[in-house]
């Protein structure tokens, strides 16, 4: 059966997450190392966003072919244009994927859609996680306070974004 490739570069590959690649899709995302940084879903919840034609569910594979990540896109359709990338969560860190993931997404989203703006949101004490978008072309647009709560504690989260017009100034 052939992957149905998005986008690649000569690092990694973006492709269409399958049923078969929950089980990994579901070990990175329930790593301890993760679930500070990360919400969790369950399967089904992964399964219902393979079919939803508003989001993108995408494997990040290295060179050789394995599984180095997967991310998530939601409001392609957005009536407002804009979309919001949902998760990127790597095996490892530290080798580049997640920056050459954010590229590759963000530079596919604006040539093949009517997408505007892409955001995200990012927990405030993710320093790694903010600078690589940061070093992306995120801009921070503010803070949502205390609207997470976690193991009896309140966690805030940065939201970020990068426009259609900003993006063209960086290619």
């Amino acid at each position: 059966m052939t992957k149905d490739v998005l986008t690649a570069s000569d690092r990694i590959t973006l492709r269409r997450t399958e049923p078969d690649d929950l089980f990994q899709v579901l070990y990175i995302e329930r790593d301890p190392a993760h679930t500070p940084f990360i919400s969790q879903w369950t399967r089904e919840q992964h399964i219902e966003a393979l079919s939803d034609p508003d989001a993108l569910h995408l494997i990040i594979e290295d060179a050789d072919g394995s599984l180095a990540g997967y991310l998530i896109v939601n409001g392609l359709h957005d009536p407002n244009r804009s979309a919001c990338l949902t998760r990127i969560a790597l095996k490892a860190q530290g080798k580049g994927y997640g920056k050459e993931a954010i590229r590759l997404i963000v530079e596919w989203l604006f040539a093949n859609t009517s997408v505007h703006r892409i955001w995200l949101d990012v927990k405030d004490f993710n320093l790694r996680a903010r600078n690589v978008y940061r070093s992306s072309g995120f801009t921070v647009e503010g803070t949502l306070r205390d609207s997470v709560l976690r193991d009896d504690k309140y966690e805030s989260l940065i939201i970020m974004s990068i426009l259609r017009t900003e993006f063209r100034g960086l290619s």
